[in-house]
């Protein structure tokens, strides 16, 4: 069985080691030691509310992503761009932009710019979870997101705004037989020289046991991908029901995936020593453990990272399920 780390020991005892977080990548920068001489993290403020926003068809929103626009758009409307958007139906694909991750973030006027309803390419109750890479090689935003639960898409945009359909690239038929559930992908660049890859994608699944684990694939384009058919990090690893909202990251030479559970089972992000070959399964423990106060009460889900100014920030969801609010975290 993997050796698992107490946090709070490992805050008293590891000092933090250099690296940079590039914004949309996967290392992050030196400040005080989590898990894996990752910084910690301390909430600051929440960035967006759902009852502050014009679009908001369900009352709920989740699965925040922030990517930089300087130096890859021409013309961007601000220097980041958060995507994000509701679950439940009829769901759809958001955006607000802003010059600092310290926020204020504006609601782009016209959102969804992605609905449930994209004809003649698929028409679901919901859209979800975007999902944004920086595509260097194209010099194109693709964008990841679930609709429905089964099936996760590939859209391309120029400019970060207006996206033009792809293909399908996940969906539970790729995976063993009852699975019954693929979403909340992220995809990045990384290297996996013996599968030919340079995109790794972590993911949720669902079966019919009702307990969700993280799944990965590899692609040699981030268009094609396959699938390992044996879960990443399982819910039964951390001692949870379910576990979700996987992103990865990079520090000192190894690259681990950071998760969450769910409330019942702590609510907090963990995070996983995966190494650069995805072969290692080292369970390091609470990355940023959730408050009970507001506005996470007990639940921090869905991280997405980045630096500005020099300092590394976490952008995540903040309290209970399709019940809260996108917050910012600052090492």
């Amino acid at each position: 069985m993997p050796e698992r780390f107490d946090r709070r020991l490992f805050l008293r005892t590891t000092a933090a080691t250099g690296a940079a977080l590039t914004l949309g990548g996967l290392s992050a920068p030196a400040a005080s030691a989590a898990p894996g001489g990752f910084p910690d993290y301390t909430y600051v403020r929440t960035l967006l509310t759902p009852s502050q926003l014009k679009y908001n068809p369900t009352g709920e929103i989740i699965f925040p992503c922030i990517r930089g626009t300087a130096g890859r758009l021409s013309s961007p409307l601000a220097k980041y761009y958060l995507y994000y958007g509701p679950h439940d139906a009829p769901g759809g694909i958001c955006l607000a932009y802003g010059d600092s991750l310290e926020g204020p973030f504006t609601e782009y006027p016209n959102n969804p710019i992605v609905s449930n309803n994209w004809q003649p390419h698929y028409s679901v109750s919901h859209v979800a979870s975007a999902h944004v890479m920086w595509n260097e090689s194209a010099k194109e935003m693709w964008l990841y997101f679930h609709g429905e639960n089964t099936t996760t898409r590939l859209a391309r945009s120029k400019d970060g705004i207006n996206f033009t359909y792809d293909k399908v690239v996940l969906s539970t038929s790729m995976l063993p037989s009852g699975t019954t559930e693929t979403s909340y992908a992220r995809v990045f660049p990384h290297e996996l020289p013996s599968r030919g890859a340079h995109y790794v994608m972590v993911f949720m699944l669902n079966n019919t046991t009702n307990h969700r684990d993280i799944h990965w694939g590899w692609s040699a384009d981030g268009r094609t991908w396959s699938y390992d058919q044996q879960p990443l990090v399982r819910h039964s690893d951390v001692g949870a029901v379910n576990i979700g909202g996987p992103h990865l990251l990079h520090r000192n030479n190894s690259t681990y995936v950071v998760y969450n559970k769910d409330k019942a089972s702590g609510g907090d992000l963990m995070i996983t020593e995966v190494g650069n070959d995805f072969s290692r399964r080292a369970h390091l423990g609470v990355f940023y453990n959730s408050r009970n106060a507001a506005p996470e009460n007990g639940r921090s889900a869905s991280p997405t990272f980045g630096t500005d100014g020099g300092v590394a920030y976490m952008i995540y969801e903040a309290g209970e399920r399709l019940a809260g609010s996108l917050a910012m975290a600052r090492a």
